[in-house]
């Protein structure tokens, strides 16, 4: 079966919701607001970078694993910020980079693109290298805060479901890679961590690269296990708590629930 370059898959695949993916997400801006856990916004420098990046922290009495959590390719909106403080909420350290820092309208970030539009061109532009060296900067950094134990996770959805999986074959010292509807990456002889997969039935794009990715990893020896939820679409974790979803969401709300029940056991498992 020939295989899409990741970065076409997801175009593909998220460029289709960029009108009402990111827009009006006030409801996922209340719930951080509402949040009792502590935020706050942290400059990762590396040689020539800095990448800004959103940390939220459990309400524990020890020290906690820590989870890379990676946006959309919609860059680091208000979900992507909720859905980390709900990681945090699950009892872990988590860290959300805005991959776009430096690249955005006079050298911003997610937040200083004027739109949804503007905000996937250029995020399907960037640097596969660039990315890679943003994660391990992010990942070096969390792991060091005094507050983790140092055991590190990643995860992602859509564009950064398919990083996660990616950089799993660039990190020995993770602990586990979830990857939420993305794709994997060509080569998947060097991934170290098991591979826990979460994936809509009605996301035929994505979907169709999972039996290679099964085959390979096999192949390579490999834990990697994908769960495919039934009638769910592609976005089904944030879709699945969008109070403005009124019709057809049954499927999605019902496959986030079963997700963070499988998340969270497969969490406490690291």
């Amino acid at each position: 079966m020939k295989r899409l370059p990741v970065v076409t898959i997801v175009v593909l695949c998220c460029a289709f919701f960029a009108s009402t993916c990111v827009r009006a997400q006030e409801w996922a801006k209340q719930r951080l607001d509402q949040s009792p856990r502590h935020h706050e916004w942290v400059d990762i420098k590396y040689g020539n970078r800095t990448v800004h990046a959103f940390v939220a922290y459990p309400e524990v009495k020890s020290k906690a694993p820590a989870v890379l959590v990676i946006h959309e390719i919609f860059g680091l909106t208000d979900w992507a910020r909720e859905v980390t403080d709900e990681v945090a909420a699950a009892g872990y350290v988590a860290i959300a980079p805005d991959l776009l820092s430096g690249f955005g309208p006079n050298g911003g970030g997610s937040s200083e693109f004027s739109g949804d539009d503007d905000r996937v061109k250029a995020v399907s532009k960037l640097d596969p290298d660039v990315i890679t060296r943003d994660l391990n900067a992010t990942a070096d950094y969390v792991k060091k805060l005094p507050s983790v134990n140092g055991k590190l996770a990643v995860t992602g959805f859509c564009w950064g479901g398919g990083q996660s999986f990616r950089f799993a074959t660039s990190r020995n010292d993770l602990s586990a890679a979830f990857v939420f509807y993305g794709p994997p990456p060509k080569d998947l002889s060097a991934i170290t961590a098991p591979v826990y997969g979460f994936y809509g039935g009605n996301d035929a794009r994505i979907d169709a690269t999972i039996p290679d990715a099964v085959d390979a990893m096999k192949k390579a020896g490999k834990k990697y296990d994908p769960v495919t939820y039934e009638g769910a679409g592609h976005g089904f974790m944030r879709a699945g708590e969008d109070p403005t979803r009124t019709t057809d969401n049954d499927a999605n709300i019902k496959a986030r629930d079963e997700a963070w029940v499988r998340w969270k056991k497969l969490l406490k498992q690291m």
